[in-house]
């Protein structure tokens, strides 16, 4: 059985334990409940998948932790909607793209390591999400053949925003990156019009580096 009761406990512990900290939507929390993000972590850290700690998958990548994929998820979700277009940066192993597809939005998720990029496929087949398209490449270049989009959120720390993605983001649509090196802030773009974006910051977090670029 992929998901046990135990499984569902856990989660479920879990999920408390994040609402405590933060009032996130009701739907993001829903969404994440959803998902058995022990499916994601790499084998022999199923007992791990339920702290709310980052873990490695493999390439020197890891699974963000479940505070911040539910905060990513929540600033996204302010203004993305059930069947509006998103883009993701850094599928890694896919959880974050799963969560996003369980919430009703049309993903288009670009990964730059070859390995992570079929290990996605491979989790999201093995658990019967369809909807979401990935891609191997370069995430700096984002997917202009597929823009805009209403939403795009980029799971790895970069230096600065790039500006290729900035054009990719449709009028009315949100960008949430993590911005810096070492330690990132949580940052959230919305484009008002065809030049005005505004910005607001929302915390402290540790990614991973945003690398151009991509590795087989």
């Amino acid at each position: 059985m992929l998901d046990t009761l135990q499984h569902k406990g856990r989660r479920k512990q879990l999920l408390a334990q994040l609402s405590a900290k933060f009032d996130f939507d009701p739907k993001v929390i829903d969404a994440m409940y959803k998902v058995p993000r022990h499916i994601f972590v790499e084998y022999g850290l199923d007992h791990l998948a339920y702290l709310d700690k980052p873990l490695p998958i493999g390439a020197k990548q890891t699974i963000s932790q479940p505070y911040t994929v539910a905060m990513q998820t929540h600033l996204l979700n302010e203004k993305v909607n059930k069947f509006d277009k998103v883009l993701e940066i850094g599928t890694g192993c896919a959880y974050q793209t799963a969560v996003l597809a369980q919430m009703g939005m049309r993903v288009y998720s670009v990964e730059r390591q070859r390995s992570l990029y079929m290990l996605g496929q491979k989790n999201l087949t093995r658990l019967e999400y369809h909807t979401p398209l990935l891609f191997f490449g370069d995430g700096f270049a984002g997917l202009p053949q597929f823009a805009p989009f209403k939403g795009i959120l980029i799971t790895c720390g970069a230096p600065e925003i790039p500006n290729e993605l900035l054009r990719q983001l449709a009028i009315g649509g949100r960008m949430v990156i993590p911005i810096g090196t070492g330690t990132q802030r949580m940052v959230v773009i919305d484009r008002v019009s065809e030049k005005d974006f505004t910005r607001s910051e929302h915390g402290d977090y540790k990614f991973v580096p945003m690398l151009s670029g991509t590795e087989d």
